[in-house]
């Protein structure tokens, strides 16, 4: 009986399995010569240019992954070099994979946080206990009593890659020996601080600071803020004075006598070095005095 239970049940199944096997092998056949027919070419030059870059996939060439770039600067020659964490020996590289010649490429653009107020600096008008990012805390007002300084949650430094921002008692801080210029944490910053500026030097002098208050105002709500008072651009035209903020035009800068006269004249001493190895920053000469003389 169990024997006859089997045959039956096996002659009712077997048809279904073959409809089966037959409807697979076909599928089968149908998606191999699909991935034949609409197969698509890979340009072997792709390969080889992303295989040449430092597959970070960071964003700082305008593209969303190396692979995009990759493609793009094969098609554009003119978007060869936007690789920053890979420089020039990474454009050399893809030159040579496409038979160009490049000319020297311009200095290597590093970030300069326009702020130096560290936590004992600021002035708070409340605890802020909202979400902790810059970008929650820069929607609301009255935390922090400078709207122009660094808030200091740290999306700069979740942005970045390469460990090379840090939050130092309150203050962005940039770590230039692992920074490799990818302008992550500048697109990352709400308050637009951190500005990407061309280093033709290991350290170059900035003015840390971004507030656009007066005087008066800044004095009253930063210690370390900038007042507009102009002494910078009076000793050296590599410095301007605009809504009540001075700025360096880094196309002038030579770092000469001039610049630093007017770093060691500021007031507040918010004109520092920014970079590798930056040295004190020079101090203001004292006259002498008939005691000193003697």
């Amino acid at each position: 009986m169990v024997l006859a239970d089997m045959i039956q049940l096996w002659n009712s199944a077997w048809p279904a399995g073959l409809t089966m096997l037959g409807l697979g092998t076909g599928f089968a056949i149908v998606l191999l010569i699909a991935s034949i027919k609409l197969k698509v070419e890979v340009d072997p030059k792709v390969e080889e240019i992303h295989q040449a870059l430092p597959n970070l996939d960071c964003g700082a060439c305008g593209y969303a992954g190396c692979g995009q770039y990759a493609k793009a600067v094969l098609n554009n020659a003119e978007l060869l070099g936007k690789c920053t964490p890979g420089g020039p020996e990474t454009a050399a590289k893809i030159a040579d994979i496409l038979n160009l010649n490049i000319s020297e490429s311009g200095p290597a653009r590093r970030p300069i946080v326009h702020c130096r107020a560290r936590t004992s600096d600021k002035t708070f008008f409340a605890k802020y206990q909202g979400i902790q990012t810059c970008t929650s805390a820069n929607a609301l007002a009255l935390v922090q009593a400078c709207a122009f300084g660094c808030l200091g949650f740290g999306d700069c430094t979740r942005a970045c890659k390469f460990d090379a921002l840090h939050i130092i008692d309150g203050l962005a801080t940039v770590d230039y020996d692992k920074c490799t210029g990818c302008t992550a944490c500048s697109k990352a910053c709400p308050r637009n601080l951190i500005e990407m500026v061309p280093f033709t030097r290991e350290y170059m002098m900035t003015v840390a600071c971004s507030s656009k208050e007066t005087g008066k105002s800044t004095r009253s709500i930063c210690k370390v803020g900038c007042i507009g008072c102009g002494l910078c651009a009076k000793q050296s035209d590599v410095f301007k004075v605009e809504d009540n903020l001075a700025r360096c035009d880094y196309a002038k800068y030579e770092a000469t006598e001039k610049d630093e006269a007017a770093m060691s004249k500021c007031p507040t001493k918010v004109i520092v070095y920014r970079g590798k190895n930056p040295p004190e920053p020079p101090r203001k000469k004292r006259k002498a005095t008939a005691s000193s003389e003697a």
